[in-house]
């Protein structure tokens, strides 16, 4: 059942007081000290399309917002080809507080973290997921169980596959990270066709 808008707000509201607070997270005492925000998620409750990276780096923590650094103006720039803004999707990530040295999450950071992104995907309910990055689709690929875990995103980047959400069938589109296409020219024209594939979902 797809909920009012009123009442997609008020939960993701709720979800984002719950990972302020969350001093159970490893990653906690680091924002603490580094006056850091959590990164929640961005855009429109009722979006069709939910974009999920890994984690935030130091230009997101600082302003509680996902994907505001270089990559995030590239992706500004893919969205803006086939007619879409950021207030007209969700972009979130695995996990929602920042790694000291953008390192990667460790396992029991993500285990934490899961939870709080399910909750995502079954208010907002896109009808489809865009992966950033190798991480974010590997991780996706295993919440969903899918056919093609275990598969590299050189092979699967830029098709769309087929997926059970919580709420419902979902496709699932993984795409290179915008940040590979600010130092690999050949990546970044991958990653400007591959999102091509979003404009029937527009």
């Amino acid at each position: 059942m797809n909920l009012p808008e009123s009442t997609k707000a008020t939960q993701l509201q709720q979800l984002g007081d719950e990972v302020h607070n969350l001093e159970a997270s490893p990653l906690f005492a680091y924002r603490t000290e580094h006056h850091y925000a959590a990164v929640i998620g961005d855009g429109h409750v009722d979006a069709q399309i939910m974009f999920i990276g890994e984690a935030p780096g130091e230009q997101e923590a600082k302003r509680g917002l996902p994907f505001v650094g270089a990559s995030g103006r590239f992706l500004d720039e893919l969205l803006k080809s086939i007619n879409l803004q950021r207030a007209d999707v969700y972009i979130t990530n695995v996990v929602k507080d920042r790694p000291p040295e953008n390192r990667d999450p460790t396992p029991a950071e993500i285990q934490l973290y899961t939870p709080f992104l399910v909750r995502q995907l079954t208010i907002i309910q896109p009808k489809v997921v865009v992966t950033l990055g190798r991480f974010a689709m590997d991780f996706v690929l295993d919440l969903f169980q899918m056919a093609e875990r275990g598969q590299k995103i050189s092979a699967l980047h830029g098709q769309l596959l087929q997926a059970n959400a919580p709420y419902g069938p979902v496709a699932v589109l993984p795409l290179f990270h915008p940040a590979v296409a600010l130092y690999a020219n050949e990546r970044k024209q991958t990653l400007i066709d591959d999102f091509q594939a979003l404009k029937q979902f527009v």
